[in-house]
C-alpha cells in the first residue's frame, strides 16, 4: 500500500494503564512516524479527559467536570505526543474539532483545506473533539464515530482503529472459548448496531457497538476499516505490506 491517507485512531484503553501513560503511546508514535514517510498520517487520540484527571480527579460523570478535564488535559496530551514525534524529527498539530463542524458544508471545506496543508508538508494532525466547548446535544461521544468522520470528510483512504479489542469475534470470547476472529466483515447487521454499551465488557457485542457504528458508516461510502490491537502493531505493519494475519478488516460491497 503506497502513498495513502490513513487516519488511526487510538483509544484511552491503549494510551493508558493503572492511570499513567503506558509505553504503548512510545511505540504507536514510531509506527506513525514510520509510516509518516511514505504515508499522509492522520491520529484520532482519546486521552484528554484521561489526562486530566491526572492532574484534578474531578466527577467525570458530570458534563461540565468532563469539559473541565478536557481543558486541563489537552495540553498535557499534546505535549507528551509533540516530544515523543519530535524524537523522530516529525511536527504535529493539534486539531480540535466538534461535530457542528461537520454539518456545515463551509465549515468542513475549510478544515479541509488545513488538513490539507498539514499533510502536504509531512506534518502530522492530532485530532480531537473539542470537548471542552462542546455542548451535550452536538457531542460525537466517543471517538470511534469521530474517527470515521474524519476519514470521509478529509479524503483518507483507510481507517485504523488501534484498541484493547484485537478483533469481532463471532462471540464472546471471555464466555465462549470457541469463539473465533472475523478476519474480513462485508456487511454489520442492524441489531448489532442496536446493543447498548457494556463499559465493563469490551468484548460484548454492546462494548464494541461504537466501533461497528464507525465501521458501518464507512462501508456505505466504500471506505475501508481495520480494527486490530494496539498492543500488537505488528499486525499493522503487516496489514499494510498486504499480509492480514490478525484483526478484522471492515469493507463494504460498495
Amino acid at each position: 500500500m503506497k502513498n495513502k491517507r490513513i487516519v488511526f485512531k487510538v483509544g484511552t484503553a491503549t494510551l493508558y494503564e493503572n492511570g499513567k501513560l503506558s509505553d504503548r503511546m512510545d511505540k504507536i508514535v514510531e509506527l506513525l512516524s514510520e509510516l509518516n514517510k511514505e504515508h499522509e498520517v492522520m491520529l484520532v487520540s482519546s486521552g484528554a479527559v484521561g489526562a486530566g484527571y491526572t492532574r484534578c480527579p474531578l466527577d467525570k460523570s458530570r458534563l461540565e467536570n468532563k469539559q473541565a478535564l478536557a481543558a486541563i488535559g489537552q495540553p498535557l496530551l499534546m505535549k507528551e505526543y509533540k516530544e515523543r514525534f519530535h524524537k523522530y524529527g516529525n511536527v504535529v498539530a493539534q486539531v480540535l474539532v466538534t461535530a457542528a463542524d461537520f454539518d456545515s458544508r463551509k465549515r468542513t471545506a475549510n478544515a479541509k483545506k488545513m488538513i490539507n496543508v498539514l499533510l502536504e508538508n509531512k506534518v502530522i494532525p492530532i485530532i480531537n473533539e473539542n470537548d471542552s466547548v462542546s455542548v451535550e446535544e452536538i457531542l460525537f461521544g466517543d471517538n470511534d464515530q469521530l474517527s470515521a468522520y474524519v476519514t470521509y470528510y478529509f479524503d483518507a483512504d483507510l481507517l485504523i482503529i488501534l484498541s484493547d479489542i484485537d478483533a469481532l469475534y463471532t462471540d464472546n470470547p471471555k464466555t465462549n472459548k470457541d469463539a473465533k476472529p472475523l478476519k474480513i466483515v462485508t456487511k454489520i447487521e442492524d441489531d448489532m448496531l442496536n446493543q447498548e454499551c457494556n463499559p465493563n465488557d469490551k468484548f460484548a457485542t454492546g462494548g464494541i457497538v461504537t466501533k461497528l457504528k464507525a465501521a458501518k458508516f464507512l462501508m456505505d461510502r466504500g471506505i475501508p476499516m481495520y480494527l486490530t490491537s494496539g498492543w500488537d502493531l505488528d499486525s499493522v505493519r503487516e496489514f499494510l505490506k498486504g499480509n492480514h494475519t490478525k484483526g478484522t478488516l471492515f469493507k463494504g460491497e460498495k
